[in-house]
């Protein structure tokens, strides 16, 4: 496969990604990180770095807004629910044991 059509595929697999994400907002980010070790911020954290890394300028809150599809502030109003006590003791059990972006 050529560096053109491979990129293409990982940029339609990213959009796909931020689609599902979207379509469902009620699973909430630190679920997505105690299963998986990664949440919606840090996918923006990595897409600001990628930008920065090829010389565009990207605030934190430009790239959430390019993940959620609306301001974070706005998302979090909506769909962010307190995290219940199990959800905040797997975050600090398996907190220690990964890098959160």
């Amino acid at each position: 496969m050529d560096d053109k059509t491979r990129t293409e595929l990982e940029a339609a697999a990213f959009r796909r990604l931020v689609e599902h994400f979207r379509a469902h907002p009620e699973v909430q980010n630190i679920d997505l990180m105690n299963l998986a070790g990664f949440c919606r911020n840090c996918l923006s954290k990595w897409y600001r770095a990628a930008a920065e890394e090829r010389g565009l300028e990207m605030s934190y809150d430009q790239a959430r807004e390019i993940v959620y599809g609306m301001p974070y502030d706005e998302w979090k109003a909506k769909h962010q629910t307190e995290a219940t006590p199990e959800q905040k003791q797997a975050w600090a059990a398996g907190h220690t044991s990964r890098n959160h972006a």
